[in-house]
């Protein structure tokens, strides 16, 4: 078995029961609700209750991960003996990526024998969660670290990232459209369409009428994708912020067209994405061919 470990961030909203049973360590975002702090500890019944509380009313904060605690991460892992691959999101979607990149150039001062690679995944959400488990199952395979890094620059951008939310204000409170948008949003009941492009941003590519309109564009999209490839055991990952029902509903359209693909999995969204995008975001994850928004 390769010596060497694969290391990740909470945001990769991979579940704890697979973080544990594959080794993975994660170093954990926090989020604030009112004046209690919480870290974002990847489990199912953390992620429930947090959208169960902001169908509520609940609001919450969400902070980036500081260059000390990378720091202390870093040597955490690196004092096993082990070389490491550390995967976070995409740059352009979090400072804290910068905070991990002066945190590595510090440690390896003290860790000179071992490597630490810090890769701009590109990812975010599910999308880096897809990225980190196919490496690992590189890992478990054999695969040497340069090859599992190797695998992951040459496919981090062939990860489809699909999005739609619910609940435009959620995006006004983060900036990502203007209060004027959101009233005029929630009043005609628009439901942005989003995608992570090449560049590793999350971009709005469609506002749909409704959210049944939504959810057929994510999933034209899925199928559009999955007609360029042989589909043949390609596993796809759904996430949800509260809304397992939609979740149910690509998952079925999807096995009807194509029966032949792999496993899709099911499971609630990360609180840091969903603290930004509200209850009713739901995601979709996959390997393809290259991103394509349409």
């Amino acid at each position: 078995m390769p010596d060497f470990i694969i290391a990740t961030a909470s945001t990769s909203d991979l579940p704890r029961t697979w973080l544990d049973a594959h080794d993975v360590p994660f170093i954990a975002y926090s989020y604030t609700v009112g004046d209690e702090v919480f870290e974002d500890d990847c489990r199912e019944e953390s992620r429930e209750a947090v959208y169960a509380g902001m169908r509520q009313g609940d609001l919450l904060k969400t902070s980036m991960i500081t260059e000390y605690a990378y720091v202390e991460f870093f040597k955490s892992l690196l004092e096993t003996g082990k070389d490491i691959i550390f995967c976070d999101m995409s740059e352009k979607m979090s400072t804290s990526y910068q905070n991990s990149l002066n945190a590595a150039d510090e440690v390896r001062k003290e860790f000179p024998d071992q490597q630490l690679y810090v890769m701009d995944t590109r990812c975010i959400s599910g999308g880096l969660g897809t990225l980190v488990a196919h490496m690992v199952a590189l890992k478990e395979q054999g695969a040497s670290f340069d090859e599992v890094v190797a695998w992951g620059e040459k496919n981090k951008l062939k990860i489809a990232h699909r999005f739609t939310v619910d609940d435009l204000n959620y995006l006004k409170v983060g900036g990502r459209v203007s209060n004027a948008s959101a009233l005029i949003g929630t009043v005609l009941s628009i439901k942005p369409v989003l995608y992570v492009p090449d560049a590793g941003t999350l971009d709005v590519v469609k506002k749909a009428r409704g959210r049944k309109a939504a959810l057929k564009t994510i999933l034209s999209g899925i199928l559009n994708d999955l007609s360029k490839i042989d589909p043949t055991g390609t596993d796809i990952h759904i996430l949800h912020a509260d809304c397992k029902k939609d979740a149910e509903f690509i998952r079925d359209e999807v096995k009807k067209a194509y029966p032949q693909v792999g496993e899709i999995t099911i499971t609630s969204l990360g609180v840091v994405i969903g603290a930004h995008c509200g209850p009713g975001l739901l995601t979709v994850f996959y390997l393809c061919d290259g991103r394509n928004p349409e």
